[in-house]
């Protein structure tokens, strides 16, 4: 099995540099598979299906692993004349890496046989003796009553079995064990495993040899889904692209093995999963939610009623919500029980402006990072649905805009506040992905029950079939743009603030600017989409690619140029 000493890391790769187009906007009347054929989706399917890059991962069940295990420790056996346990020995110690071993040897046999313990002739000789004394028990035995691994060392069989068992029990260092004796490196074998351990051990160990030949090499992996036993194998090639999908239909990132999430990099990945994890907010929630108790300074929550608090026993002390003095000093006189002019006054003088500021900041920062998790944990839970609802009807398309949509929010909560640009392209981007998703989910999902208890099928369903096709193939398009857009870091935004017009369209054109979801989105310079400013291009009315002027069908959905 070939590998390689280092496998390359996800940054490392350069993304393609692909032009990428706005699409119809949900401004714009819903004809966009008004004329669109559904026969003509399914063929334009397979066309699409024949350009994506070929698959880069292998999935091996348990047998195909152990088959290649098998070649492997006979191929080293083979070439360089020695038995398969000693081809074992040294697959393992080489990370099951059959070119590391053939170099290695070929270089310096010698050096190889001692580092590895594979000895070409025992260390004690023990000629013609009847009894031999137990190295670890010191008893004397009968030589039928003694094991000795290639060193020669005496052992009793006792001994043995309690060495080696005592080494699997202890996880999966036993793939690695020597003689007992301190000064003797000297491996021991499968053979040596098989002859005296039970069972049970024998199993155990035979796992931990069959783990190993995924875990030590650079170029395989497990499938990190629970309960999983499939395992993968990677070549990285020059795609970029570390999505893994498993025969458990789990998707994972072969870079950090985190949950796939294409096109978010591995980094903001990890720093997201660590903040939804972390303290952190726990702590800015109390800050900007609470105040301490004067006296016990356990933090405290006002989420009704007036400004007379009192504290949980044992500490029921009373104090004024606004500037945190005891209510003994308080009445009308100091505005009653839903004001404090004591407070207005030293608000005034600046002498709660340090406190105010902070908790305004804690404010802010809970509700940004808020806006972001409720929308990544409310597409979560509408992936997890769309899984159970339309894994019937084989609707991957749904799932997978679901996930990436996910992983956008993730990468919007990290885009610098600076780079405003960046940020209102983004969120168009996003936005357009988002709606088109909630429009196509929305029809497989509602507009489809009536037809799954008809028991014929109608010009209604061919009518919905079509309206369906034509929503998969806008919302792909769009789903494409943003994809390419976030690999390429968004780099088609200009230093002066604007878009190029490539990502533009009608909507904008309107000067529309409406949000979705809370979210505000970023006016860009305006171009319809029959008017490219090179004049090279012209946009598809079906899915607005933009296409080379030469071209008389569209490059994206094939439809024909009006």
């Amino acid at each position: 099995m070939e590998s390689e000493d280092d496998m390359p890391d996800a940054n490392d790769i350069e993304s393609l540099d692909d032009d990428f187009y706005s699409g119809e906007t949900e401004d714009a009347p819903l004809d966009y598979y008004s004329d669109y054929d559904a026969d003509d989706y399914f063929d334009d399917a397979e066309r699409i299906e024949s350009r994506r890059p070929e698959q880069n991962f292998t999935i091996l069940k348990e047998s195909d692993i152990r088959l290649r295990q098998e070649d492997d420790v006979t191929r080293v056996a083979t070439v360089l004349s020695i038995s398969r346990v000693f081809a074992s020995i040294l697959l393992r110690h080489h990370n099951w890496s059959v070119s590391r071993v053939h170099d290695a040897w070929f270089a310096d046999e010698e050096r190889v046989r001692k580092a590895v313990g594979l000895l070409e002739k025992p260390i004690v000789q023990h000629p013609n003796t009847r009894e031999l004394t137990c190295g670890i028990c010191f008893e004397n035995y009968p030589r039928a009553r003694i094991e000795m691994a290639s060193c020669g060392h005496p052992y009793c069989i006792s001994c043995w079995e309690g060495y080696i068992s005592t080494s699997i029990n202890d996880g999966p260092g036993c793939l690695m064990l020597r003689c007992p004796d301190p000064t003797c490196d000297a491996a021991i074998g499968q053979d040596m495993i098989n002859l005296l351990v039970s069972d049970e051990d024998k199993q155990k160990y035979a796992r931990y040899l069959l783990r190993s030949y995924i875990e030590d090499n650079k170029k395989s992996k497990w499938c990190p889904a629970p309960g999983c036993e499939y395992a993968v194998t990677f070549d990285a090639g020059s795609t970029g692209n570390y999505d893994v999908s498993c025969l458990c239909s789990y998707g994972f990132c072969w870079n950090c093995t985190e949950e796939a999430h294409r096109p978010v990099d591995c980094g903001t990945v990890a720093k997201w999963i660590l903040k939804n994890s972390a303290e952190s907010e726990n702590m800015n929630w109390i800050l900007a939610n609470s105040k301490p108790c004067p006296k016990c300074k356990r933090p405290i929550e006002k989420n009704h009623g007036c400004m007379h608090m009192t504290c949980t026993p044992p500490c029921k002390f009373e104090f004024c919500w606004l500037c945190v003095g005891a209510w003994s000093d308080h009445g009308e006189r100091t505005g009653g029980f839903y004001a404090c002019n004591r407070y207005e006054a030293a608000k005034q003088e600046g002498v709660y402006d340090d406190t105010e500021r902070r908790r305004e900041m804690a404010k802010n920062s809970l509700e940004r990072y808020t806006h972001y998790y409720e929308r990544w944990a409310s597409n979560q839970s509408s992936r997890q649905k769309a899984l159970a609802d339309l894994q019937q009807m084989q609707t991957v398309h749904i799932i997978e805009c679901r996930r990436v949509l996910k992983w956008t929010y993730a990468y919007g909560f990290y885009l610098p506040e600076h780079e405003h640009a960046k940020k209102q392209f983004f969120e168009y981007l996003q936005g357009e992905a988002e709606s088109g998703l909630e429009r196509l989910h929305q029809c497989a999902e509602k507009e489809l029950q009536p037809f799954l208890s008809a028991d014929d099928s109608s010009r209604e369903f061919n009518d919905f079939r079509t309206k369906l096709a034509g929503l998969t193939s806008v919302t792909r398009n769009y789903f494409e743009n943003l994809v390419r857009a976030l690999e390429n870091g968004l780099s088609d935004v200009g230093s002066n603030g604007a878009a190029f017009s490539k990502a533009t369209s009608s909507k904008n054109a309107a000067g529309s600017s409406k949000g979705r979801s809370g979210r505000g989105k970023g006016t860009f310079r305006s171009s319809t989409p029959s008017k490219m400013n090179d004049d090279s291009h012209w946009c598809c009315e079906h899915c607005t690619y933009a296409n080379a002027k030469s071209a008389s069908t569209c490059q994206m959905c094939y439809q024909q140029r009006r």
